[in-house]
């Protein structure tokens, strides 16, 4: 099975929001980017290596963070 994080959760450790509602708002303001693309599904699921821009900082998804 393929390992992922979903989007929601991920700004929610990388301290980009400080709960999973914020994480939401966040998301759904458009001001969250995937891969370079604009994406406001929280629970987009995000696998190895994908990049994610917000607040002016660029995260990348690492093993550490995937689950099943």
């Amino acid at each position: 099975m393929n390992q992922y994080i979903e989007l929601n959760n991920f700004i929610k450790i990388n301290n980009l929001a400080s709960t999973g509602g914020q994480a939401k708002l966040l998301i759904r303001s458009g001001k969250v980017l995937v891969n370079g693309v604009v994406e406001i599904r929280n629970k987009k699921k995000l696998i190895l290596g994908d990049k994610v821009e917000c607040e002016g900082k660029t995260l990348v998804v690492e093993q550490n963070v995937l689950r099943n």
